[in-house]
């Protein structure tokens, strides 16, 4: 014969049971994939708890000379959207996907941007050193500048159609990625107030620099900025030294204050030109990705407010 207690932790169970029944099982989350750090962090804060984002390109890697692995196919097959940035930026991104077998949507994060177009003198990526031929040129961007991110005015362009891309493939999240995608823009807005201010606050003749490859054009288009740099919009190719000459030159007819490094590019470029022109190293600005945990650009925004303050620490000494 069953005790009392025996029976009323029965009845107990019995009563609890029902809720648990009814208690929904967790939703699966939206794999996604992004193909760098910078687009990756844009991913993450309009997907939020929504999403399992990857990464293809990590944090202080060049996307440019990327070489994919096994690994990054089978991120793409497991994926229901990729994100690109497009503009050539990736040229090994469509031979992966083909290759992956993936049935992902691939959306190209900067849809609706007017490409900036480089000047006839900047060096061409595909122009390698005479004699010696460039490893890498098959990946030529020609004519168009990919890095339209640096802009935070296309940021805001690259929100709306990440939220637009996550929408489509999960139309259940609809209001979650349009909350997510408005409260990111109003800190973008914050970061434009900041950026445009702390450029004011340089004087105008001071505002021109070199870095040591051409990944802030919209930047400076954008801000007031005259940049030049000695490489073209590619990574993958060597500056001539017809190339560097012509920087020093510049450099020292339009006194030029500072040359900058960047976290993707070899440092002894740019230590060659200060060395030869006189100007100053200014200092490492983030263009292609993101900086690791221990950076100090380990989101968009920590990006720009540091390269900002790279910038105003040296041009307006």
């Amino acid at each position: 014969m069953l005790s009392r207690r025996t029976l009323l932790a029965a009845a107990l169970l019995l009563g609890a049971s029902p809720a648990l029944a009814q208690s929904p099982a967790p939703t699966a989350k939206l794999p996604v994939v992004a193909s760098f750090s910078i687009l990756g962090d844009f991913v993450k804060n309009v997907g939020g708890d929504r999403i399992s984002l990857a990464t293809i390109v990590g944090p202080n890697s060049d996307t440019h000379v990327y070489q994919p692995t096994p690994n990054d196919a089978k991120k793409l097959a497991a994926a229901k959207v990729i994100f690109v940035n497009g503009l050539g930026f990736e040229g090994w991104m469509d031979r992966l996907v083909k290759a992956s077998g993936t049935k992902a949507t691939v959306v190209v994060a900067t849809k609706g941007i007017t490409p900036r177009e480089r000047s006839k003198d900047e060096p061409q990526e595909d122009e390698a050193p005479k004699g010696k031929k460039d490893a890498h040129a098959g990946h030529d961007h020609g004519p168009i500048d990919p890095h339209a991110w640096q802009s935070v005015a296309n940021a805001k362009i690259y929100v709306a159609n990440i939220r637009d891309g996550l929408i489509a493939a999960d139309p259940a999240g609809k209001d979650v990625y349009t909350a997510n995608a408005a409260a990111y823009t109003a800190k973008l807005d914050q970061l434009e107030t900041e950026v445009k201010a702390a450029i004011a606050a340089i004087p105008e003749q001071n505002r021109r620099i070199i870095t040591s490859h051409d990944a802030f054009g919209y930047f400076g288009d954008a801000y007031g900025l005259k940049l030049l740099a000695p490489e073209g919009v590619s990574t993958e190719s060597e500056a001539s030294a017809k190339d560097v000459g012509k920087i020093i030159r510049q450099i020292k007819t339009q006194k030029i204050p500072a040359v900058f490094l960047e976290n993707v590019t070899n440092p002894r470029l740019v230590d060659r030109i200060a060395k030869e022109s006189g100007a100053i190293v200014g200092g490492t600005l983030y263009s292609d990705a993101l900086s690791d945990d221990k950076g100090p650009a380990t989101s968009y925004i920590d990006m720009e407010r540091y390269n900002i303050r790279q910038l105003a620490g040296a041009l307006t000494k």
